[in-house]
């Protein structure tokens, strides 16, 4: 007597034999999928866009004159100018750290990697404020370092290298996070692969793993880019708040609406507002290309 194979019923398996499967998400009905919908966009609208048509209405509320005259004001343009400079020297250290960080952590095993890749996560679980205050009692004149800065006439809290540091801080995951599980999901194959066709460190890290992991890498120089452009709390508290020297934009828009200059305020405000605007679709672009970019080219393939 002979066992007879009892067939295991799976929505694959219905689909090729010509059996209807009906997806999980359309036994739902139309109202519950209409109310979602409408639940979904009116949150949309009232926390994200509504907040930002307030941010333009009120900048040009007074009329471009105002607008203009207080993106042009001596102090704005200096904390433009700083903000640029934060971001010119903490994107392309997260970059080196990120792909340093992320090569070790995917393609080797060595004793503390796990460690290392707890701390990576560490500027995620401390307030900024915190790690701001941790630069002030290490850098500070009252600090572990101060004195000796001091002597060597060194200057790191309320300048512009200790608003770099803090930046540095809260925003050297972004790049590391994206590359990390990108470079674990590919695995170590293509790198043995060139090793033993006689590729050195260099030239396998450039032709092989540099244009596996493009898409990830500009994503976290986007995200890396968009903190360090509106960080405020690290920043706040080792500026110092010196008008025209150490403040970055978020703290300009803090001082001018404390002095009750609503107009300046909301003007330079509309000048993040757009940089998140541009971010939002670099990002998106990205996204897009990525996906592209993950995909197999059949005209490669077959070549």
């Amino acid at each position: 007597m002979s066992a007879t194979a009892v067939p295991i019923e799976t929505p694959w398996a219905a689909a090729t034999a010509g059996a209807r499967y009906t997806s999980p998400a359309r036994t739902e009905s139309a109202w519950v999928r209409r109310a979602l919908i409408a639940f979904t966009l009116g949150t949309f609208g009232l926390f994200l866009l509504l907040p930002l048509a307030c941010v333009f209405y009120e900048a040009l509320r007074q009329g471009p004159g105002v607008y203009f005259a207080a993106l042009v004001d001596p102090e704005a343009l200096a904390a433009v100018r700083l903000t640029l400079l934060t971001v010119a020297v903490v994107v392309p250290l997260n970059v080196v750290f990120g792909l340093a960080a992320a090569w070790c952590i995917a393609k080797f095993e060595f004793p503390g990697k796990y460690l290392l890749s707890t701390l990576i996560d560490l500027p995620f679980s401390i307030s900024p404020v915190v790690s701001g205050l941790v630069y002030v009692l290490v850098f500070g004149a009252q600090g572990w370092l101060g004195p000796w800065l001091a002597a060597h006439d060194a200057k790191i809290i309320f300048a512009t290298p200790g608003i770099v540091l803090a930046t540095l801080f809260v925003t050297f995951p972004f790049v590391a996070r994206e590359l990390i599980p990108l470079m674990q999901s590919q695995g170590r194959e293509e790198e043995e692969a060139a090793v033993v066709l006689g590729a050195n460190g260099w030239q396998t890290f450039r032709y092989v793993t540099l244009p596996n992991i493009r898409w990830g890498l500009l994503y976290g120089v986007i995200l890396c880019n968009a903190r360090a452009m509106g960080e405020f709390g690290a920043v706040s508290v080792v500026s110092g708040h010196i008008r025209g020297q150490t403040d970055t934009l978020p703290l300009h828009v803090e001082i001018l609406y404390n002095e009750y200059q609503s107009a300046a305020a909301f003007a330079v405000a509309s000048l993040l507002a757009m940089l998140a605007l541009l971010t939002l679709a670099a990002k998106l672009w990205v996204e897009r290309r990525g996906d592209l970019g993950g995909r197999a080219n059949p005209l490669e393939t077959s070549s």
